[in-house]
């Protein structure tokens, strides 16, 4: 049993933005694809979930860049489950450089969907097949639940067109972190050396659903961080993504909330 995954991996033109620094979007990419290749490993991968009629879905996720890896870097990618919590089977992240320092460190909070109801099960059956790894955390605990904010401004609609759908038939959990970005001020995300973002994934967005981004400015104090995950210190947005109030069904359904420090 591989406790631990990891894979190389260099920087590329296409994973850096104007600073020639890794991009969020791309750090939950690297993200998504260790985590596919280690649960597979595990004999609880893609195929092994549907052929029980069950798929991993991606509920929650919380990411600490300390460091932006340049273009270039080599650097090393490491994912491990942590157990389960409630409906969440945890996993943690880690990116580290060429020194071996862990320059990135996140854990996602993963349900198994059933996929003919479209409900999420208890995680524990599948989990089963997968080590603990007691003692090895990269974050102190699971991502939270975010609430509601008050008085946000609506920035943008994006519509889930065929570049943001997977293979699960919805928009892939790092497309929302590119409509985040397409959200945010460029010159605040290129500026920016650290970055904390937590989000948790809501409801689904179909192919052709619109979905409205809605922002609320927050203090760096604002949200309690533990002291060696910490709020980055500069500006900082709470997110929420919206089905618009004229639809028939559904209208007003939060399709996903995250709280981004920069």
């Amino acid at each position: 049993m591989i406790e631990i995954w990891s894979e190389k991996a260099e920087v590329r033109f296409g994973h850096v933005d104007r600073s020639d620094r890794l991009t969020l979007w791309n750090i939950f990419n690297f993200f998504q694809e260790v985590a596919i290749s280690h649960a597979k490993a595990l004999g609880a991968g893609r195929a092994d979930l549907a052929n029980a009629g069950f798929a991993w879905i991606l509920s929650r996720l919380s990411v600490f860049v300390r460091r932006r890896p340049a273009f270039g870097e080599t650097i090393e990618l490491k994912t491990w489950p942590r157990g389960c919590e409630k409906l969440f089977a945890l996993r943690d992240y880690q990116i580290l450089d060429a020194e071996s320092n862990v320059v990135v460190c996140g854990r996602a909070g993963w349900l198994v969907l059933d996929i003919e109801k479209r409900r999420p099960l208890r995680p524990q059956p599948v989990a089963e097949k997968m080590p603990v790894n007691n003692g090895i955390d990269a974050f102190p605990s699971g991502p939270a639940a975010l609430g509601q904010r008050e008085n946000p401004v609506k920035i943008m609609e994006r519509t889930a067109l065929y570049s943001d759908i997977d293979a699960f038939g919805h928009t892939n959990n790092a497309r929302y972190i590119q409509w985040i970005q397409d959200a945010t001020d460029m010159d605040i995300l290129t500026n920016a050396s650290q970055i904390r973002l937590d989000i948790n994934y809501l409801s689904e967005a179909l192919p052709g659903d619109t979905v409205e981004l809605w922002a609320a400015p927050l203090s760096g104090t604002e949200q309690s961080k533990d002291e060696n995950y910490p709020a980055a210190p500069g500006p900082a947005f709470a997110y929420e993504g919206r089905r618009p109030l004229t639809l028939s069904v559904n209208p007003g359904q939060i399709v996903f909330r995250a709280e981004l420090y920069t």
